[in-house]
């Protein structure tokens, strides 16, 4: 018989079976677009340098750095996923930087471009952005497309505390993360939203509080999890180099994801545990695994404990 885990059940909702259910067990692969963008905390709107965390190219694989046009991106992205990973159908992912950040009949034309491109294969449509690039009219363009593709909207909360996004360099303020996603109260729009778990100023209590606050907003769909880590060409980078700080280990960042993880709404479906960067750019935490031996050591400590997502959830 084996173990639950062996026959691919999880504590948890994984996004790798909710894909699967969703789409009648087709094999479904995200297609990263790198449209150019920049951030307001990066070109001087609101600041310079972005987010002291952030290496833009850390998140993108080395593919999708070197295409210069959204059409070649998603033909190399899609034969790839179609050869390597036996992929049926594609999500086209704009994920570098701030991808709502212009102006909204310019947006139009890059999505319309990329959605244009072997549609016929394409299930879904999602979009990375930051609370403070995004508003009703940015909503409405992207429920457009909603009647084509399933859609979701990708934004980074990072954390619940100002103090935190101040010290990392954000450029926002959690009230404006909060204002974004009651712009997406009834919306035909998914919310998929993103936290960063291990600032060294944090206590675990504060990080368990994440949960609570993305509980209270029935229109997150998806979350990401990722625990801190330093990337070569970040300020943050240049920081632990001069005077390295404590990170999360592989075993304190599962014990945390095994407490955070029954304090979640059980709907919500997890797309990520943890993230992980190029190799040639990962300063710390270096855990010797690569990111399949990550994902199996998690999830089989997830099920030794008898981890379930949503078991300590209580609703407001």
């Amino acid at each position: 018989m084996g173990t639950l885990l062996d026959q691919g059940i999880k504590g948890y909702k994984n996004y790798g079976t909710h894909l699967k259910e969703k789409y009648n067990g087709q094999r479904v692969f995200k297609v990263i677009v790198d449209g150019g963008f920049t951030c307001p905390n990066r070109d001087g709107s609101k600041g310079y340098g972005g987010c002291t965390y952030c290496n833009v190219d850390s998140f993108t694989p080395e593919l999708s750095r070197k295409l210069p046009t959204i059409r070649e991106q998603l033909e190399q992205g899609m034969e790839r996923g179609k050869g390597f990973y036996k992929a049926d159908k594609f999500i086209v992912y704009f994920q570098p930087n701030t991808n709502t950040y212009a102006p909204v009949h310019y947006l139009k034309m890059m999505y319309d471009e990329a959605l244009s491109i072997n549609t016929e294969d394409v299930v879904g449509f999602s979009v990375g952005t930051r609370p403070d690039c995004i508003d009703a009219e940015k909503v409405a363009l992207l429920e457009s497309y909603a009647d084509r593709f399933d859609v979701d909207l990708e934004m980074g909360m990072e954390s619940i505390y100002d103090e935190t996004l101040n010290q990392i360099n954000r450029g926002c303020s959690h009230g404006e993360f909060v204002e974004a996603v009651k712009l997406l109260e009834n919306s035909k729009l998914d919310l998929c939203v993103h936290t960063i778990f291990g600032f060294p100023w944090e206590t675990e209590e504060m990080m368990l509080g994440y949960i609570h606050e993305i509980n209270r907003f029935p229109q997150i769909k998806f979350v990401k999890f990722h625990h801190l880590h330093i990337v070569e060409g970040s300020i943050m980078g240049v920081k632990y180099k001069k005077e390295p700080f404590k990170l999360f280990s592989l075993e304190e960042y599962t014990d945390l994801l095994c407490k955070l993880i029954p304090l979640l709404r059980p709907d919500i479906v997890i797309q990520r545990l943890f993230g992980i960067s190029d190799w040639d750019l990962l300063i710390a935490p270096n855990w010797g695994l690569n990111k399949s031996a990550i994902q199996t050591y998690i999830d089989k400590e997830i099920e030794r404990r008898g981890v379930v997502q949503g078991s300590e959830y209580i609703a407001k």
